[in-house]
């Protein structure tokens, strides 16, 4: 028989790191007086300040070449997701807005339009009506960490979600106001962020939604989150906002909006992001999706629970 081994007796120093992590997380840590000298969990492993710098709390990084963050579950628990708390997703390199104005910052419609126009912030909040909408964005990628089999890209989990309340002009006012041509079929969006290799030329992402889709009520062109200045990471001073499509039709940092006679073919708008077959017991992107779904409310019940 094996000699019995007396518990090794908690020092000062395991007993402050403890308390340190409980402080950290909200909540004790079971064992926390047991992890060996240097180990930190790799939930308190990310520098505080990693996300503070832009503007946001307690957000997961994901990648930083684009930079993507997002919410932990727990952290969804709001009615209107605050914009500290709002999910980052990235395409390209962000612009500089940090000397944007109503009057500097422009907005061009043209295409299958009678009559071209650009307008300034000042110009939307003068000649159109505005309207806050609390609507729902989630980037078409959210849950990829559990699709099978696995997917390219960022492996969000169940973060890359928000409903805040947003304050702009309905996208179809704007354009039609420009007069929209019967042979319009779709839109096309282009923002100020820069293609990863720098190259001017190239676009980071350009998606579109079809004409009837734009004619919906509840799509904005947006300068304003939960009532404040909108965040640069999240599309400031320009972006729009299109529920219930895939995150990445709500342009940020939006420049233009032409209208096409044919579906767009923009960047990021061809090939498929379906995880590939690999038999017939295999998720399809459906089934998979509706099995992350169960697992977010599973958490946030248990969230809202603590």
């Amino acid at each position: 028989m094996r000699p019995a081994v007396a518990a090794a007796e908690p020092t000062r120093r395991t007993l402050l790191r403890a308390a340190s992590f409980a402080a950290a997380l909200g909540a004790p840590i079971p064992f926390a007086r047991l992890l060996p000298a240097g180990l930190t969990p790799i939930a308190l492993a990310q520098p505080a300040d990693d996300t503070a710098r832009f503007g946001k709390d307690g957000l997961t990084i994901l990648s930083d070449r684009p930079l993507n963050m997002e919410t932990p579950p727990h952290l969804l628990n709001d009615r209107v997701t605050p914009a500290s708390r709002f999910f980052v997703r990235n395409n390209g390199l962000p612009p500089d807005v940090s000397t944007a104005t109503d009057d500097s910052w422009s907005l061009t419609v043209d295409g299958e339009v009678d009559n071209p126009t650009r307008l300034s912030i000042a110009d939307l909040k003068s000649q159109f009506e505005p309207f806050t909408l609390q609507l729902q964005l989630e980037c078409g990628g959210n849950g990829r960490k559990f699709f099978s089999p696995g997917a390219s890209g960022n492996q969000w989990s169940f973060g890359a979600v928000g409903c805040a309340a947003w304050t702009g002009v309905r996208l179809r006012d704007v354009i039609n106001a420009a007069g929209v041509k019967d042979s319009a079929v779709y839109t096309a969006h282009y923002g100020a962020d820069t293609h990863l290799s720098g190259d001017q030329e190239k676009d980071t992402i350009s998606r579109g939604i079809p004409v009837a889709k734009a004619m919906e009520p509840h799509n904005l062109i947006a300068w304003a989150m939960n009532g404040k200045a909108m965040p640069a990471m999240n599309g400031a001073p320009l972006r729009l906002v299109v529920p219930g499509w895939p995150g990445s039709c709500s342009q940020k940092w939006l420049t233009k909006i032409t209208l096409r006679d044919r579906v767009h073919d923009g960047a990021k708008m061809t090939g498929s992001a379906r995880p590939r077959r690999a038999g017939a017991n295999s998720c399809n992107g459906w089934s998979t999706n509706r099995a992350w779904r169960r697992r977010l409310k599973r958490t946030l019940k248990r969230s809202s629970n603590i």
